[in-house]
């Protein structure tokens, strides 16, 4: 059984043929329009749940459409729909959609209704999101800058503002490709210090430091991220404290003059970046959104491959 549950427990060699595959999945689609079927159609007869806890654009249209092109099919249910984590538990919901589908997606609040749903499926289980990690997310970040012409071992990635979930998964990628990362957050918004561990344990090249401008100097790569996340209630605090890590003109004339901007959207432009630099020619934001389908088609090939 093959799980996409985060970066850190899948083998650097695994993700390296995941990555290839988003590619080539990809370039095999050049004229063809976005209902067609993919030519080996490899999940024909196979359907996908996707279960949202958290609302979703690129998460739910890029599975839904992935699995229409790899042949499939997909079932689409929010929390309102089911009656997961609340009239019925976890490894209940997970025993009885085992005999309805064959894999299932999951966007959750929690990382541990992740890890729970996986333990008790007989199928695969892919995380669509969690508190803890996206690792979806970071494939398809990965795979745009690929396209971009750099190479991944030894780039130089800087994140700005708050240490999320997506940070993490970014610590994890670190290990597992061999690019360098610098983490630049404020006071009270650090990555947690046990995944910094677990991925510099795992071989990750990992800088921290609270001056964003320091962290962005020379940088191949600039990342941001939304300042107020889906569940946080302390918008204001938020928006206040972090409001140094913005992503201008000035924090990206530190980077390499080459440099890429990189935000998994949805943006609030004046907040976690200007407007300047998200609609610059140094963005590939939208490159990056839409690489969110093709990896992800690999990534469901891939665990349902067996």
């Amino acid at each position: 059984m093959k799980h996409f549950l985060g970066l850190d427990d899948i083998p650097a060699s695994e993700l390296r043929a995941i990555l290839d595959e988003a590619h080539k999945r990809k370039k095999s689609r050049a004229g063809l329009s976005k209902g067609a079927i993919d030519a080996d159609a490899p999940c024909d007869g196979k359907t996908l749940a996707l279960i949202f806890e958290k609302s979703s654009t690129r998460t739910r249209f890029s599975f839904d459409m992935g699995m229409r092109q790899l042949g499939g099919s997909s079932i689409t249910a929010t929390a309102n729909d089911m009656q997961l984590g609340r009239g019925e538990t976890v490894d209940d919901t997970a025993r009885v959609l085992s005999r309805f589908v064959d894999g299932i997606m999951l966007r959750a609040n929690s990382h541990d209704t992740l890890t729970e749903l996986a333990r008790n499926a007989s199928i695969p289980v892919i995380n669509g999101l969690t508190d803890r990690s996206h690792p979806c997310q970071i494939m398809a970040d990965l795979q745009t800058l690929e396209e971009q012409g750099r190479d991944l071992k030894g780039l130089r990635l800087t994140w700005v503002g708050d240490g999320n979930n997506v940070a993490v998964s970014f610590a994890h990628a670190a290990a597992k490709f061999g690019f360098n990362l610098t983490i630049s957050t404020p006071h009270g918004y650090a990555v947690p210090g046990q995944e910094l561990s677990l991925a510099r344990g795992a071989g990750a090249n990992i800088t921290i430091t609270e001056n964003p401008m320091d962290a962005a100097k020379d940088a191949d790569v600039v990342i941001a991220d939304t300042f107020v996340s889906m569940g946080d209630k302390d918008a204001d605090k938020r928006l206040a404290d972090l409001a140094p890590y913005e992503v201008t003109d000035a924090l990206m004339g530190q980077a390499d003059k080459d440099a890429l901007f990189l935000h998994c959207l949805p943006a609030h432009r004046g907040e976690e970046v200007s407007a300047s630099v998200i609609d610059g020619p140094q963005s590939v934001v939208f490159d990056e959104a839409e690489n969110r389908l093709h990896a992800q088609k690999a990534i469901i090939t891939w665990v349902m491959e067996n």
